[in-house]
């Protein structure tokens, strides 16, 4: 390899970064904040998993791949809170990251801004169920910690419902059982009625 070529050790390390992105999503009941490379792999899981649970005839390859390159943008820009006026302004920075990535590191995973993209539109069938395991599992670990993150920040039923609405269209059976969580997750007070 030559200087001023970018190794296959400076990708990982640069991969290892998202050990150290924070999210706002509680783990293992509210014990910790869980970071961006956890969440990647548990997408990754999840969205295998309900692939076949949900019956989709999807790519486990694409999907896979899908799954693990959705947060890389969240190197540089950090993670983008669910609930934040400003998601198009985080989606913006974590396009940018992902650019540099891609043109430093390209050779290693030539389609790499390319699976980004279409996980970010959501067009296809892979990327539409990895959004439904990505919305998921924050909903699973909300209710997990009694609403912990929901509680910190205020917020609403209608802000869950809003950001979950689309599962509705693909997943009817989930979306149902999820309202039904969050009517309780009010009843407990872990959730503004609103």
């Amino acid at each position: 390899m030559t200087a001023s070529r970018p190794s296959v050790a400076d990708f990982f390390l640069r991969l290892d970064g998202l050990k150290l992105i924070e999210r706002r999503t509680y783990i293992g009941g509210g014990k910790r904040l869980e970071n961006s490379a956890e969440h990647s792999w548990h997408v990754a899981m999840a969205a295998w998993a309900l692939a076949s649970y949900i019956g989709w005839d999807v790519s486990t390859d694409k999907l896979l791949k899908l799954a693990l390159v959705h947060d890389l943008g969240e190197l540089d820009a950090g993670d983008t809170f669910l609930y934040s006026d400003d998601r198009e302004k985080g989606s913006s920075k974590e396009r940018d990251c992902v650019s540099r990535i891609a043109e430093q590191f390209g050779d290693l995973i030539p389609d790499l801004e390319s699976l980004w993209d279409e996980q970010e539109l959501g067009a296809t069938s892979e990327a539409r169920l990895l959004k439904i395991a990505d919305r998921l599992l924050p909903f699973l670990h909300n209710i997990a910690s009694d609403g912990k993150t929901w509680r910190e920040n205020g917020i609403a039923k209608s802000q869950v419902l809003a950001m979950h609405a689309f599962i509705a269209e693909s997943a009817p059976e989930l979306f149902n059982w999820m309202k039904a969580q969050l009517d309780i997750a009010v009843d407990n007070g872990w959730l503004i009625d609103g």
